[in-house]
């Protein structure tokens, strides 16, 4: 089985539509090739668009507010030029503009450990070591014993963790480890273990380790074993490539290694996608349920069919338990539909995994709009799962920031299409993830309590909130680094922080971060905002303000900015200042700062005229009292 994007749609005149942006520049150019991108390309088309792109939008030209800039390095022990491309493409893909460096043959430790190298002067922002098989197992003999066996990976993990700690400490950079792929051939057959010196042998326990090591030292792991192991080493290992250019992926491998390697960096910077939006009919079941029947529709045991339509079911119930927020969207009568959640005895998702409901006669389009407003979640965080290539076709027309997956025709194919694309790829599960349906599901209820108040303070009373706040803490860095890194509307500056950056503001004595947690009579909102200040002389710049959009409307802002000020005085200083710094999405919090009293430092309207930072301040003496109605506490 060859590794292909198979969940992408086919694309018709490959070498007509490229020829066509080569004809575009600046953001026209990016997005055709964004469009593109989206697309089953092979190695030669995916080299092709990437050079399109690359002679369209040099470096410097403007490409679009939306569009992330990230340097990333590949330290490899072998040749790796080969995989720029399906891995620039691949962050294309996802609205990410990637510059690559790559160190010069053999010389990665040489250029990590020099300050005046090419590396350093790169300044990367993520470091992928990507070492060969054959150069991680120099010196292994077949004839060691298990103590020497077990020296000599015990070596090859120190000098390992030894490079993360100089690319983390001197670089600043985030790091991903390419796991290593199993190129060697057994000697002892299926008892392989049994033979402490062999190369096979050496790599499964290597990556095994490797794991344990990349989670105790906050580094992401490029699993592309795993992708070895579905579909066999041949797909991957070209031998005779390898003595012929010492080129370990294989050509037609590339562009999934960069697809790879482009969903790690969207689940750093906040471009994974948050929700499936499921249709129902010949989905999530077999037939039509308003003509067959609740009786007649294909569902669970009894049948193939049935048993793999369950299997549809319970991947996407897997999926919410992990975060992921499940929609409906289907075109039906909504209580036939509903009724099915309810009462059908084969039905593994229920009513209560569902964070919205839209099933109606009206298109898909429009109902997935009004999902992404209900979720109040951008529509580029979407994924829309449907067997019908109609709809799917006109998702993709009217919403071509929707992922719309190329659904297999045999549903027993289906988790394995949205396991393989990638799309809810993460670095870090925390408690919050897990609770996220639920607390959709409690939103819901509190908006409903507000169309029923009468007027706001009764409302905010009613909510018995309690706002829990604490400094940055070490237990709870990956769920902080999470929400920095993927929050995009109420983020006043988008301002992204590896773990590293972190550490460095809870050890700065003239700076604060700030999480906190937001707690009401329907439950646990969980942790709703992040805030970063630092002092310089007698002002605090807070460098980084974000919210969850679920709290908004309830006086969190009033009450999360007394806390704020509170511990700017603590650190000595005597007035905040504020930025906003306008996006394609952070359109809702350019009023933040005006809103909670600060004054502009600057000619706002000329600001405004140029798209152009705004900063303002408040004088902590004259911070303005609000009326929360909430329970303060720290933590």
């Amino acid at each position: 089985m060859m590794p292909t994007l198979h969940w992408l749609p086919p694309l018709d005149d490959v070498r007509a539509r490229l020829k066509a942006l080569r004809s575009l520049s600046g953001d026209e150019a990016w997005r055709a090739g964004v469009h593109l991108a989206g697309h089953r390309l092979d190695f030669v088309q995916t080299n092709a668009l990437d050079q399109a792109v690359r002679a369209a939008c040099p470096p410097g030209d403007e490409v679009g507010a939306a569009v992330r800039t990230v340097r990333l390095a590949i330290l490899g022990s072998s040749t790796t030029t080969h995989l720029h491309p399906g891995i620039r493409v691949a962050c294309l893909r996802r609205n990410i503009r990637l510059e690559t460096y790559e160190s010069d043959y053999g010389q990665y430790r040489q250029e990590l450990l020099d300050s005046q190298s090419p590396l350093h002067a790169f300044r990367p922002d993520i470091v992928l070591f990507a070492l060969d098989a054959h150069h991680l197992t120099a010196g292994l003999r077949a004839g060691l014993d298990e103590a020497e066996a077990q020296a000599a990976l015990d070596a090859s993990l120190q000098s390992l963790t030894g490079l993360w700690k100089v690319a983390r400490d001197v670089l600043g950079a985030t790091v991903l480890q390419q796991t290593v792929l199993p190129v060697f051939f057994d000697l002892l057959g299926g008892n392989e273990h049994r033979l402490p010196g062999s190369r096979a042998f050496f790599i499964d326990r290597l990556n095994d380790a490797l794991r344990l090591r990349a989670d105790a030292g906050g580094v992401h792991v490029l699993a592309v074993d795993r992708w070895a192991l579905r579909h066999g080493i041949d797909a991957w290992h070209d031998a005779a490539l390898w003595h012929r250019s010492k080129q370990e992926v294989a050509l037609h491998a590339t562009p999934l290694y960069g697809d790879l390697v482009g969903r790690l960096l969207a689940a750093l910077y906040g471009r994974s996608f948050k929700a499936l939006v499921l249709d129902l009919d010949n989905t999530l079941w077999g037939g039509v349920i308003g003509d067959d029947g609740m009786d007649g529709i294909v569902l669970g045991a009894g049948s193939a069919t049935g048993e793999a339509f369950a299997d549809v079911q319970r991947y996407a119930s897997e999926l919410s338990e992990r975060g992921v927020i499940l929609a409906v969207c289907s075109k039906n009568t909504h209580e036939v539909a509903a009724k099915a959640f309810d009462e059908h005895p084969e039905m593994v998702l229920k009513r209560s995994q569902i964070a919205s409901f839209a099933a109606n006669w009206t298109d898909k389009a429009a109902n997935i709009r009004q999902i992404a407003r209900e979720l109040n979640i951008g529509l580029d965080a979407l994924v829309f799962l449907d067997d019908n290539p109609f709809e799917r076709a006109l998702v993709r027309q009217e919403l071509p920031m929707v992922a719309v997956p190329e659904v297999p025709d045999d549903p027993a194919l289906v988790p394995r299409c949205l396991a393989d694309a990638g799309y809810f790829e993460s670095v870090a599960i925390t408690a919050d993830d897990r609770e996220r349906t639920r607390q959709y599901q409690l939103n819901h209820a509190r908006m409903e309590l507000a169309a029923s108040a009468t007027d706001m303070d009764s409302y905010i009373r009613s909510l018995e909130m309690r706002l829990q706040w604490s400094p940055f803490e070490p237990v709870n860095l990956s769920r902080t680094v999470q929400l920095i890194n993927k929050t995009n509307q109420f983020n006043l500056r988008t301002r992204r922080y590896s773990e590293e950056e972190v550490r460095a503001v809870m050890e700065n004595p003239d700076a604060f971060g700030l999480t906190f947690r937001l707690l009401d009579r329907f439950g646990d909102n969980g942790v709703i905002a992040i805030v970063i200040g630092g002092r310089a002389e007698n002002e605090v710049f807070l460098d980084t303000w974000l919210m969850s959009c679920r709290v908004l409307g309830r006086r969190v802002e009033q009450a999360t900015l007394a806390i704020v000020a509170e511990e700017a005085r603590r650190i000595g200083g005597e007035v905040l200042v504020g930025e906003y710094i306008p996006t394609a999405k952070n359109g809702m919090v350019q009023e933040h700062y005006p809103k909670l009293g600060f004054q502009p430092c600057t000619d706002r309207l000329a600001d405004e005229a140029s798209g152009s930072a705004r900063r303002y301040r408040l004088e902590l003496d004259r911070l303005p009292r609000a009326e929360t109605f909430m329970h303060i506490e720290r933590v």
